[in-house]
């Protein structure tokens, strides 16, 4: 039998601001899965009391539950290079990228996992645009502009990626040892496109896994114009410079 120690490392990087509604339940639902996977919340100050609820369920899963702190709403790309700088020093295997507010269903670690580990992916994305539109609660509005914002950033990227602002994600840590992430330009919304659009240069293999995308029930969306505006205009400039300057990558 395999020895519990040999067995892939696994870490899921939760950003957080104001999430109190949601973090226990989805917490749970992680250590839940038939799989062993340890947690990372990157709590961006959070007045709610946020972070205080996942330091009370460390008494709980003080061996899978982690929590690193921030001084203020630093954005959602920053965090997740926080996160990622954290799970290098800390040897994981497999770095998945999830939502707190079940946007993202938990069971389908499994099938990004699986992707990576069993397929032979670099990356696996959880697409909600690969086989069709599926997604739940989004008003039309929003579900034309995000499906538009996919086909435009592949249009301009030539990424064969039908759900490229996806933010549910599993990355074999071969590609974050290999992307430069002090040169992660972007924040917000855009963040998604550039580490994919990042991927993609440098030629690891990228998959993308149909998901089923739920809008939150519980708590606030943090989308915003400005987010948005920072994907359509940042793309461009992305790609141009990736085309005739010295573009690190």
């Amino acid at each position: 039998m395999l020895k519990i120690e040999n067995m892939p490392k696994a870490l899921v990087i939760i950003p957080t601001y104001n999430e109190i509604e949601n973090i226990d339940e989805i917490l749970r639902a992680v250590f839940a899965l038939p799989r062993k996977y340890d947690v990372l919340v990157v709590d961006d100050g959070s007045p709610d009391g946020t972070s205080e609820a996942v330091e009370k369920l460390q008494t709980e899963f003080s061996s899978q539950l982690f929590i690193e702190k921030r001084l203020g709403k630093l954005g959602l790309g920053t965090a997740y290079i926080h996160g990622f700088k954290w799970a290098l020093q800390k040897d994981y295997d497999f770095i998945f990228e999830m939502d707190a507010d079940f946007s993202h269903n938990p069971n389908d670690l499994l099938k990004l996992q699986d992707a990576c580990e069993i397929e032979g992916a670099d990356l696996a994305i959880g697409s909600r645009y690969k086989t069709g539109v599926n997604v739940v609660n989004w008003p039309m509005s929003r579900v034309l502009l995000s499906w538009l914002a996919s086909k435009y950033v592949r249009l301009i990227t030539s990424m064969n990626i039908s759900d490229t602002t996806a933010g549910f994600v599993c990355y074999k840590r071969n590609v974050l040892e290999k992307i430069n992430l002090d040169k992660i330009q972007f924040v917000g919304y855009a963040f998604q496109i550039e580490m994919k659009f990042k991927a993609y240069l440098h030629k690891f293999t990228i998959v993308e896994v149909p998901v089923i995308f739920t809008d939150r029930t519980k708590g606030e969306s943090k989308m915003s114009g400005g987010i948005i505006s920072e994907a359509i205009f940042g793309v461009i400039s992305m790609k141009f410079k990736s085309m005739f300057t010295k573009y690190e990558i």
